[in-house]
């Protein structure tokens, strides 16, 4: 099957959405529907295939994007379900980096929630088109309209319903096509549940003519903005035939011009067949994306990788997992090119020659032997032993760099100490591997106190990450309270100079440095400039001189916490003859950072988080002054009915058990 999968065929998609939107629900449901498995198990149940870690069954959330391939109308469909909880981003980062299309699953009661805002933003960097699939339209106030209005208004999309729902909420019983007009039924209410026939399509029930009619010419008018020939057809008043409002509407959908919008219920496998087409319809084959660009690194020029399994091989590695059966496992994804089980391949991120022993088509945790993948498709890779998320694997001739996933940097830190010596061995191996599989993950050692020091993206990562350290490896460990990743910055520019002389009766110490300290905009990290001239230090010396500065940026002069977001310019010094060293001029570059960083009025900077609470109307006033309280900055405050709104900045370190407080 594999070499037999024209790259039109295949769909690499994946399902993105807030926590609780039931992004697992919707996998299984495809799974079941396309008779990938036999049964469709429950998030609640603990027994869903996607969700296979027993971390993952135990607290009914998804932890880790897990991967899957299943077939739908002679197409391959390759699905990576992704979490929803924001600690777990990285997974749905490295995951949207490697796709061609998403489905963003919302919830029909709650709309466009505050991670559906995040995801919708990852996806837009990504430049992934997507098309939304409003769940649970059977739960008391559901409403498609309110969803549809949410997804203009809190995330700047541009939705075109292709469904009209027949009735909501305890009512909801299918949906009628915009495009056809033809009617799906199911059974009204919330039955159905384990069915995975297909309801034959019927004529639409009379009394939505009007509703209808009005939906539809919304949906032609979005979609003939898009393109002039139907414009002119549409202004005309002449009649369009469905082939080319598909065709237009594909079109637009991949171009990110529009997002058409689906319904459905997912626990009760109301609407996924008409999902599934609409994966086929709507959303792109790896041909129909813009080539893949790499940079040669020979030449440092930008080149285009088509995907085309004559092409040179390029491929992604976008995940490293631990399996316990066959170890560590590389998830790639083929953009050009073909692999072969037993190749041997260049990984040019690292410049090394690495085996490919054997590759493996994923389902969640089970796996099947593959001889070749072609481009297009997602595999994963046993034998690569110095390969890691965002590095490239090529062929000798002719390899690229791709543009590897950008993960964000960890804000919450815990000590962790090992209860035994002999878990202190196991604790080191434990860390490095599951430092290995995330790269959001950060182990160090404080030099101060001797401990352990993991950092995460929060309280929840790293509970998880402690609790597979125990489960997995064996280890007992005791962990510390949460502290938050706090940096600092200069406000002012300033020149500062540092002097390193130490005299003894022999061979002595002497470098000599002055530093120009400008403070940049956030995020743009720390940059050293060396604009030394006329010789006055020698060119040996600079990269000692740089060293001794990143090194001092290591500890601000407030409380120690790392400086950032500053340009560090080298624009004089002096040097002796006999006496100067790497040593001196190191010495004397941290000296420079130590002094001088305390007179350019430093600041502390803290992670601010991004909070939503959703609360029955009585308890408005108590959760505004909670926040108030813990230094939060009100937003805004919505009504929804009963229900009230609050959007707040919060800063993270007043997060901490929040939720249970």
């Amino acid at each position: 099957m594999e070499a037999t999968s024209p790259i039109e065929k295949i769909r690499n998609i994946g399902f993105i959405a807030h926590i609780d939107a039931g992004k697992t629900t919707v996998t299984e449901q495809v799974l079941f529907a396309t008779g990938r498995i036999h049964r469709a198990g429950g998030v609640d149940d603990g027994n869903t295939a996607m969700d296979w870690m027993p971390q993952e069954k135990e607290r009914g959330i998804t932890i880790t994007a897990a991967a899957t391939t299943t077939y739908w109308k002679d197409h391959r469909i390759n699905v990576i379900d992704t979490p929803g909880h924001v600690d777990f981003t990285a997974e749905v980062e490295r995951s949207l980096r490697v796709l061609d299309g998403g489905i963003v699953v919302l919830d029909a009661v709650a709309g466009v929630q505050s991670q559906s805002e995040t995801v919708w933003r990852q996806a837009d960097t990504y430049k992934v088109p997507r098309i939304c699939f409003v769940n649970k339209m059977d739960r008391v106030g559901a409403s498609f309209e309110r969803t549809i209005e949410s997804i203009r208004r809190r995330l700047n999309g541009n939705p075109v319903a292709v469904q009209l729902p027949i009735g909501a909420e305890e009512k909801f019983a299918g949906m009628i096509d915009l495009i056809t007009g033809k009617a799906t039924v199911y059974p009204v209410g919330r039955v159905n549940e384990g069915n995975a026939d297909r309801p034959d399509e019927v004529d639409m029930p009379p009394e939505y003519q009007r509703q209808f009619d009005q939906y539809r010419q919304e949906m032609i008018e979005k979609i003939s903005e898009t393109d002039d020939a139907l414009l002119i057809k549409y202004l005309e008043g002449e009649e369009i035939p469905q082939e080319e409002l598909k065709a237009a509407l594909r079109k637009a959908t991949v171009e990110q011009k529009v997002v058409p919008v689906v319904c459905g219920s997912a626990m009760f496998a109301k609407g996924v067949h008409n999902l599934l087409d609409a994966i086929m319809d709507y959303l792109p084959s790896p041909a129909d994306v813009p080539a893949v660009e790499g940079v040669n690194p020979r030449t440092e020029e930008v080149e285009l990788r088509n995907p085309d399994a004559s092409e040179p091989l390029s491929a992604l590695a976008f995940k490293v997992a631990t399996d316990p059966y066959v170890g560590r496992l590389v998830f790639l994804r083929v953009y050009s090119g073909t692999v072969k089980a037993g190749a041997v391949v260049t990984n040019t991120t690292k410049n090394g020659r690495e085996r490919m022993g054997r590759l493996l088509r994923m389902h969640a945790n089970s796996r099947e032997e593959l001889e070749e993948v072609t481009a297009g498709n997602i595999c994963a890779a046993i034998g690569l032993k110095n390969t890691f998320t965002g590095d490239t694997i090529c062929v000798q001739e002719g390899g690229v760099i791709l543009e590897p996933p950008k993960f964000p940097k960890p804000v919450v830190s815990v000590a962790v100490e090992p209860n035994t010596k002999a878990d202190q061995d196991r604790l080191t191996d434990a860390l490095r591997k599951l430092a290995d599989e995330d790269p959001t993950f950060l182990v160090a050692v404080n030099d101060e106190t001797g401990q352990t020091i993991i950092s995460g993206m929060g309280e929840l990562h790293l509970e998880v990450l402690v609790d597979r350290m125990r489960r997995e490896f064996s280890v007992v460990a005791q962990v510390g309270m949460p502290r938050v990743s706090y940096r600092e910055t200069l406000t002012l520019a300033k020149q500062v100079e540092g002097r390193f002389v130490r005299q003894t009766g022999g061979h002595g110490q002497f470098g000599h440095v002055i530093l120009d300290l400008t403070p940049l905009d956030r995020g743009d990290g720390i940059v050293f400039e060396n604009n030394i001239t006329r010789g006055a230090i020698p060119r040996e010396f600079i990269p000692a001189v740089e060293k001794g500065v990143r090194d001092a940026l290591d500890n601000g002069p407030l409380a120690g916490y790392p400086l950032v977001d500053l340009k560090v310019s080298l624009v004089d010094g002096s040097f002796h003859q006999v006496d100067s060293s790497e040593l001196a001029f190191r010495s004397a570059g941290m000296l420079a950072i130590r002094e001088g960083a305390s007179k350019c009025a430093p600041v502390l900077l803290e992670p601010i988080a991004d909070l939503e609470v959703v609360t029955p109307g009585e308890y408005l006033g108590d959760v505004i002054g909670d926040l108030g309280t813990r230094r939060a900055q009100i937003q805004s405050i919505e009504g929804e009915e009963t229900l009230q709104s609050v959007r707040a900045l919060l800063p993270l370190g007043e997060t901490f058990s929040y939720t249970t407080a």
